[in-house]
C-alpha cells in the first residue's frame, strides 16, 4: 500500500464549503475531471524519471490520481489535502493522504522530514499567497531534489477559458480564483526564485477536456471548485444555465464536449 503523512502543511483553500469539496462534486472530480489532468502527470513524471529511487510528496493532490501513477512507476508516494472528501476517495485507491493541518494518524509511518520531488499539480489555482504554497514546497524538498509546479497555459492557448469565465463573471463581492493568474511568461519560473530554487526546464502538455455529452461536462467543469464563489452568490441553477450555454460552442456533432487546453509546468532544483 502506497501511505502518505505529511506534516507542517498549513495551506489552505480560500473558498468554504462545495466544489470539490462537497461529497458529490469530489466523486465528479475523481470519476470525470481529473483524468483531463493524466498527460501534465505522465509528462513530469516521465521527464524526472519518477521511479522506485524517487520519494514524492503530492501538495494539494485532491483524489490522489497522480500520486496513484507515480506509486504504479514504482515511487514512495505521500499527500496532503485539505478537503477531507477528496482525502477519503484517494483512501479508497489505497493512498493514505493527510490533511492540509498535518493530522497524524495512528498506523501511518513515520513522516519524512523532506523529498526528492515534490508537485503542486494543481493547487496554485486555489491559494491566495501561491509565495508561501511554493516557499513550503521548497522547505520538504532534500538538497539537489526537485520542485514541480504546473498551471494553466495562456488563456488564447485555453478554449476552456470562456467556460471558466462563467465563474468570474458571477463571483459577485468576492472575486473568484483566477485560474489564468500565473499563466503569463516567467510566473512560475518568478515563485521558484523567490525561494531560492534553481530553474531546471519547463514544459508545455496538451491537455484537452473531453466529456461524452453536455451534462458530465457542467458536472466535471463545476468539479474543479472554482465556481464555488458564483454558487453561493447566484445558486447553482443559474451557474449551471451560463455553464451550459458557455459550453455549447465545444459540443460535438455526436454530442460529446471537446476543449483544447495547454498546461504549463516548470522544474525547479533545491540547490546544495
Amino acid at each position: 500500500m502506497a501511505s502518505a503523512q505529511v506534516t507542517g502543511t498549513t495551506v489552505q483553500r480560500p473558498h468554504a464549503g462545495g466544489g470539490a469539496g462537497s461529497r458529490g462534486r469530489a466523486r465528479d472530480w475523481a470519476e470525470i475531471q481529473e483524468r483531463m489532468l493524466v498527460p501534465l502527470y505522465q509528462a513530469v513524471h516521465q521527464r524526472l524519471e519518477v521511479g522506485p529511487a524517487t520519494s514524492l510528496l503530492g501538495l494539494g493532490c485532491r483524489s490522489g490520481l497522480a500520486l496513484l501513477l507515480a506509486a504504479e512507476r514504482g515511487a514512495q508516494v505521500a499527500g496532503s489535502e485539505s478537503e477531507a472528501e477528496l482525502r477519503e476517495l484517494a483512501e479508497g485507491r489505497r493512498l493514505r493522504v493527510s490533511g492540509a493541518e498535518g493530522i497524524d494518524r495512528p498506523g501511518t509511518p513515520v513522516a519524512r522530514s523532506a523529498y526528492s520531488l515534490v508537485t503542486v499539480f494543481e493547487e496554485l489555482a486555489y491559494v491566495g499567497e501561491p509565495a508561501r504554497l511554493v516557499a513550503e514546497a521548497a522547505a520538504l524538498t532534500l538538497q539537489g531534489g526537485h520542485v514541480v509546479l504546473a498551471g494553466w497555459g495562456p488563456p488564447e492557448r485555453c478554449e476552456s477559458a470562456s467556460v471558466l469565465d462563467v465563474a468570474r463573471r458571477r463571483s459577485g463581492r468576492v472575486p473568484a480564483c483566477d485560474p489564468f493568474a500565473l499563466s503569463a511568461p516567467g510566473a512560475l519560473e518568478g515563485l521558484c526564485a523567490g525561494v531560492g530554487l534553481r530553474a531546471a526546464g519547463s514544459g508545455r502538455v496538451s491537455c484537452p477536456f473531453a466529456y461524452p455529452d453536455l451534462d458530465s461536462a457542467v458536472r466535471g467543469m463545476l468539479s474543479t471548485g472554482l465556481y464555488e464563489v458564483a454558487i453561493e452568490e447566484w445558486g447553482p441553477a443559474l451557474v449551471t444555465k451560463e455553464l451550459e450555454e458557455a459550453l455549447h460552442p465545444f459540443v460535438q456533432r455526436d454530442a460529446s464536449v471537446r476543449m483544447a487546453n495547454v498546461f504549463r509546468y516548470v522544474v525547479a532544483e533545491q540547490p546544495h
